[in-house]
C-alpha cells in the first residue's frame, strides 16, 4: 500500500513535556518513527482567546473540549500567568525524541503569535521570528533542522523563501486533499527550491463531534479514507491531543493503518522515497494560496490544485 508520514505538531509546554514522551513511547512500542515539529519559544496559548470572534472558532472548541485537552493553566499562559519559555524549560524532552531516532524540525517560535499574525506581516517580521526558532533549535539539538511545518498551517511568501535560504529540501506547511502531490511554490518568475508535502488527511479535532463522532469514530473515518487509497499521505497530529486524552484512539488508528498494509514514515523518509522512485516528473509548480478547510476556523495555506476538495 502507500506511505503515511506522521507529522507531530508540538504547540505548547504541556505538549512538549507530557504529550511528546507519551507519543515516543507509543511509537517505540509499534516500531514507528515520526517527525516531531517543536514550538521553541514562549507559550502564549492564552492569547488564542482573541480568536473567539473568528467564524467557526467557538463551534470547534466546543466540539473538541479545549479545556479538557490543554488544561486551565496552559490556557492562562500569556494572560494571567507568565508565558513559559518552552525551549528553555523542555529541552530535555525535545532532545530525547531526537536521540531516539525520530526526525525533528521547526514548528514555530511563538505558536499563537505566528498563527495570528504571519499572513499580514512583512518579510522583516517573518524572518526575525523564523531565525529565533532556527537559532534555538540549533542550540538545543546541536544540528540544524531538516524540515519545517507551519503553526496553524499559516505562512507567507517571505517564510517560504526563508526555507530555501536555510537550504531545506522539504517542508509540510499547508493542506491538500487525500491525493498527495508534492509541489514547488511559484514566486513571480522563480519557484521554490524546496518541495511542499501538504497534510492530506483530516485531523482528529476536525472530525470529533461531527456527525456524532467520538475519538474512535474519528479514527474509523480516517481509516475509511486510506482503506483503498494507493496515494501517499501526510497526517498531522498534535502532542496535546493524540499524546494525551486521544492516545488510545490514535493507537487504534496506527494499528489500523498497519493492518491495511501502509508504511508509517517520517517526512524525510517520504521525501527520499519520492526522489528515488522517479516520481519527480509528477511534481508541479503552483502559486501560494490561502483557503478554508472543513471544520477548521479561519483560512490557511492550501494547495491550489486540490482547493475544491478541501471544504
Amino acid at each position: 500500500m502507500a506511505k503515511i508520514a506522521l507529522k507531530v505538531d508540538v504547540d505548547t509546554l504541556l505538549g512538549t513535556q507530557v504529550g511528546t514522551p507519551n507519543l515516543a513511547k507509543l511509537f517505540a512500542e509499534l516500531g514507528i518513527q515520526a517527525t516531531f515539529l517543536f514550538s521553541l519559544g514562549p507559550d502564549h496559548t492564552g492569547w488564542a482567546l482573541k480568536r473567539i470572534f473568528r467564524p467557526g472558532f467557538l463551534k470547534k472548541v466546543s466540539r473538541t473540549s479545549v479545556v479538557e485537552h490543554y488544561g486551565i493553566k496552559t490556557l492562562l499562559y500569556g494572560v494571567l500567568l507568565p508565558a513559559p519559555d518552552i525551549g528553555k524549560t523542555a529541552a530535555h524532552e525535545m532532545r530525547a525524541v531526537d536521540e531516539a531516532g525520530h526526525e525533528t524540525g521547526i514548528h514555530t517560535w511563538d505558536h499563537v503569535y505566528w498563527q495570528d499574525h504571519v499572513y499580514q506581516r512583512d518579510a522583516a517580521w517573518t524572518r526575525l521570528q523564523m531565525q529565533k526558532a532556527y537559532d534555538r533549535f540549533c542550540e538545543i539539538f546541536k544540528h540544524p533542522p531538516l524540515t519545517h511545518g507551519a503553526a496553524g498551517w499559516q505562512m507567507n511568501e517571505a517564510a517560504l523563501k526563508q526555507l530555501d535560504d536555510w537550504g531545506m529540501q522539504y517542508a509540510s506547511d499547508g493542506r491538500s486533499s487525500p491525493n498527495l502531490a508534492p509541489y514547488r511554490i511559484q514566486f513571480n518568475s522563480v519557484r521554490s527550491k524546496h518541495l511542499q508535502y501538504p497534510t492530506t488527511l483530516p485531523t482528529f479535532d476536525e472530525l470529533i463531534g461531527v456527525d456524532g463522532r467520538d475519538a474512535l469514530g474519528a479514527a474509523k473515518a480516517i481509516l475509511v479514507l486510506t482503506q483503498s487509497n494507493p496515494n501517499d499521505q501526510v497526517f498531522t497530529l498534535h502532542a496535546e491531543l493524540e499524546g494525551q486524552k486521544l492516545l488510545p484512539a490514535f493507537k487504534a488508528l496506527l494499528q489500523g493503518w498497519l493492518a491495511q498494509g501502509h508504511e508509517l514514515v517520517t517526512m524525510g523518509q517520504l521525501h527520499r522515497s519520492w526522489l528515488v522512485t522517479g516520481q519527480l516528473d509528477k511534481i508541479a509548480t503552483e502559486p501560494f494560496q490561502y483557503g478554508s478547510i472543513a471544520n477548521r476556523s479561519g483560512e490557511l495555506m492550501i494547495q491550489m490544485r486540490h482547493a475544491t476538495n478541501l471544504t
